[in-house]
């Protein structure tokens, strides 16, 4: 009951920053503006008020936004969350084709605007569902909406809401929380729907997941004990996830009911109940509820393969596992029995009773299956499974959910809680029989010495290739290495692969690389994937593969492209990746059709992505990576334009106290790389902040930096910016496709936090946590960036030296590899 006279209490501060309201029915036209003079639009049966508010009394910052219309005036959507109006000078309007405008009646700055639906008569409706729709006069909302705030959500989910991903047009529905309780500005926490794998409830704060919410198990999502349907409330909850959609809802039967789902500023998603004779909301329970079980507090805190209890110990291994390390539980668990053969071994399944299910980001689902019995002999026929569970609790017909890697964040709840049963994979050597026959014993013996002189045959077939290795490079001989490493990732067949690419049609090539050729590829369960095929004649790849193989298949990030699995089958060296429908950012910053797609806000939103991914691989991921070959084709775009950092191929792994380190095989490509790494073979985090910036700036420009932009001077991009910097005339070279008129401010302050990462000095240049930190503050840079590397380069390096044609647009390209003698 605390908690909810708290939350009363916020909705009554909230409320002494509201106007009293001049009434101008329910719907905004071109020629029926609303002002900041105490006009409101009000929804038909008078449940919601859509006006001008301030989060706190006697605050100049003015918000438009939708609030209950109820004694305790509760904002549930806010439109110019991160740029308020100072002063009541406030104007939403609608323009002659239906766009929302948000302008400060004194200077005509817009401070908000909706997307563009080209309509003939458009109007604007606030519906008593809370949501404000754009359509034709007269339509019906309900199926013509050309744009509507229930597609953007801000802190708070209504009933018949959508959380999740529309994937047919790319549109992603998010809560992000208010930064305080009487600040709406975008806070730290964002909840949502994480498509990967198997699509799951997740809160993040900045690029780390902080609660899983878990897959939808046909009731609930496994991970939310207290999600439970209210036949009280008449409180009903739904999820749908098929080609078109994934998304989550909740409705009430009865109309006269209040009810809301609500990202509170300390990351929590709280569910707040009107109750109208007390006339306050009272909490219903709020996730993750640390105090109930501490497992929550921290995602996957007792590692790979461990069992999080809300009980002491609270870190435990699964049954057949023991500790990695016994001084930290990071590490995680291995087995206990070496992974041998499986087809040698008599392997079970032990039931985990009431378990939140672990992290399905790699887990897949098998509908097809009509009952558990059918899951566990499928698992067995499949070497990689690890384990198995229902799919679906709410029918006779369950299917399956299938791990096939190591298992993350499983949790045990308390008796209270429902969990889940989970069947987890118990590793069991066939045992030997007892008093063999002196026949069995000769058979015995007679197979032994066969597969002692195989045995000896194959380590002097090994010794062979290694001598005929070391002359030249072989492409087949690493396979048992490759083989024998604990890859943590599945392993695809080869026949599999081949279904899935049309045989490697010719048809289904995306590109070349000096990796080798890229497939689209769809799987039989209907995922597309791209395919990167290891060419049996490159010269170069297979350290390559093993690299990105070990490496990035224990990175996890929305802004790294996903690695799926491999294939090391019959001497192929196959990588299989997630597919990016939109290629790499180089097909759109260098074509001039695609270049006219990507506005500012787009660029902004690809230029933080990227910044996001290098600070997740320079410090918050388990390892410090460095990635060596940041350049635009090396960055691609799912539906939603997201960038995703890919090629880990050339990564380097830093441990310990490590902050550089130096090479005598310089890779990577010219014109992105740094200065003292190109000349001298030193490489730190700074080499990728050179990259960084160098990107940043193609991105603002619409160029390459390779190639001559003065034909006096003879300068690169860096050099020619770097001029125009200097007699203030940087804008100039803004690409053309960029309105910079509302955005000159933004612009010229990633212009000079690029020029800060592509200085000459390592040490002068920022960490990403600085650029990402300045990125994501408007407020003016006050250091000053002194001379870029690499202005007045002369020669071959201002040439385009790759591997393949520029035209020859790949999932990867190829990068350059120069041996330097020291």
């Amino acid at each position: 009951m605390k908690s909810a006279v708290i939350a009363c209490f916020l909705c009554l501060l909230l409320s002494t920053g509201f106007t009293s309201p001049s009434n101008a029915g329910d719907t905004l036209t071109p020629r029926r503006p609303i002002s900041d003079d105490g006009s409101t639009l009000t929804s038909d049966g008078g449940r919601f008020q859509l006006g001008f508010f301030s989060p706190v009394a006697g605050s100049p910052d003015r918000y438009i936004g939708i609030w209950y219309n109820i004694s305790a005036r509760t904002v549930v959507w806010v439109a110019n969350r991160g740029r308020p109006i100072t002063g009541r000078s406030g104007h939403l309007s609608m323009s002659e084709n239906g766009s929302l405008l948000l302008t400060d009646g004194r200077s005509s700055t817009i401070y908000w605007s909706s997307s563009s639906p080209a309509l003939v008569e458009p109007e604007a409706r606030l519906l008593e569902s809370g949501n404000f729709v754009v359509m034709e006069n007269g339509s019906d909302p309900s199926s013509s909406a050309a744009w509507q705030s229930f597609d953007h959500p801000t802190d708070t989910l209504l009933p018949g809401m959508k959380l999740g991903w529309n994937l047919s047009s790319g549109l992603n529905r998010n809560l992000t929380s208010w930064a305080t309780s009487s600040d709406p500005s975008p806070g730290d926490y964002v909840a949502g729907i994480d498509v990967a794998g198997v699509p799951q409830l997740l809160v993040w704060s900045g690029t780390q997941q902080i609660w899983r919410g878990g897959p939808w198990n046909g009731i609930r999502f496994s991970g939310s004990p207290a999600m439970r349907p209210d036949n009280a409330l008449t409180l009903h909850y739904q999820f749908t996830s098929n080609s078109d959609e994934t998304v989550y809802w909740f409705y009430l039967e009865s109309s006269t009911l209040l009810s809301r789902l609500v990202l509170n500023e300390r990351g929590l998603l709280e569910r707040f109940f009107w109750y109208d004779i007390g006339q306050l909301w009272v909490s219903l329970g709020a996730s993750p509820n640390a105090s109930r079980n501490p497992c929550n507090k921290r995602v996957s805190s007792c590692g790979a393969n461990g069992v999080c209890s809300p009980h002491a110990p609270t870190c435990t291994c699964l049954q057949g596992f023991r500790p990695k390390n016994r001084r930290t539980w990071e590490d995680g668990c291995e087995r206990e029995l070496p992974e041998a053969d499986c087809r040698s071994r008599t392997d079970t399944f032990v039931m985990m009773n009431n378990t939140k299910l672990p992290d399905t980001s790699k887990a897949t689902a098998n509908r097809s299956t009509a009952s558990l019995d059918m899951c566990r002999d499928w698992c067995l026929t499949n070497c990689s499974c690890t384990a198995y569970a229902a799919s679906n609790l709410s029918s006779n017909v369950s299917g399956c959910l299938i791990w096939t890697s190591d298992l993350y964040d499983l949790t045990l709840y308390d008796n209270e809680d429902p969990g889940q049963d989970l069947y987890v994979r118990q590793v069991e050597s066939r045992p030997l029989n007892k008093g063999l026959s002196t026949n069995s014993l000769l058979r015995r013996a007679s197979a032994l010495i066969i597969v002692s002189v195989i045995l000896v045959a194959f380590l002097l077939s090994l010794l062979s290739c290694w001598i005929w290795r070391r002359k030249k490079r072989s492409l087949y001989c690493d396979e048992e290495e490759t083989e024998g490493k604990d890859l943590d990732l599945p392993l695809f067949d080869l026949n599999t692969i081949a279904e899935a690419t049309n045989n490697f049609s010719v048809n289904n090539k995306l590109g070349q690389g000096g990796f080798g050729p890229v497939y689209k590829g769809r799987l039989v369960e209907g995922q597309e994937i791209a395919v990167k095929r290891l060419s049996k004649t490159s010269s170069q790849g297979v350290d390559e593969f093993k690299n990105e193989v070990m490496l990035i298949a224990k990175l996890q990030h929305r802004n790294l492209v996903r690695l799926l699995g491999c294939c090391i089958q019959g001497g192929e060296r196959i990588l299989v990746y997630e597919y990016m429908p939109n290629g790499s950012l180089d097909a759109f910053l260098f074509d001039e059709a695609k270049r006219a797609l990507l506005d500012w806000k787009k660029c902004r939103n690809i230029i933080l992505g990227i910044a996001r991914g290098l600070l997740y691989l320079h410090q918050d991921s388990r390892l410090r990576i460095i990635h060596r070959d940041l350049k635009a084709s090396n960055v691609l775009l799912d539906k939603e334009l997201m960038p995703k950092i890919s090629d880990f191929g050339m990564a380097r792994i830093f441990g310990g106290e490590d902050t550089e380190a130096n090479t005598r095989r310089v890779v990577g490509t010219y014109g992105y790389m740094s200065p003292e790494y190109a000349m001298d073979g030193i490489f730190s985090v700074k080499s990728d902040v050179f990259s960084f910036g160098v990107l940043l700036l193609e991105i603002i420009t619409g160029r390459k930096n390779r190639g001559v932009y003065h034909s006096t001077l003879q300068l690169n991009l860096l050099g020619h910016i770097w001029s125009l910097w200097k007699e203030g005339k940087v804008m100039e070279l803004v690409n053309q496709s960029i309105d910079h008129s509302s955005s000159a401010a933004e612009i010229l302050h990633c212009i000079k936090i690029a020029l800060l990462c592509v200085q000459e000095r390592p040490g002068d240049r920022p960490t990403m946590y600085s650029v990402l930190k300045m990125l994501d503050n408007d407020n003016i840079v006050e250091i000053e960036p002194s001379q870029p590397g690499f202005i007045d380069f002369r020669g071959p390096l201002d040439q385009t030296n790759s591997s393949i044609r520029e035209q020859d647009l790949s999932l990867n390209y190829a990068s350059m590899t120069m041996p330097q003698g020291r």
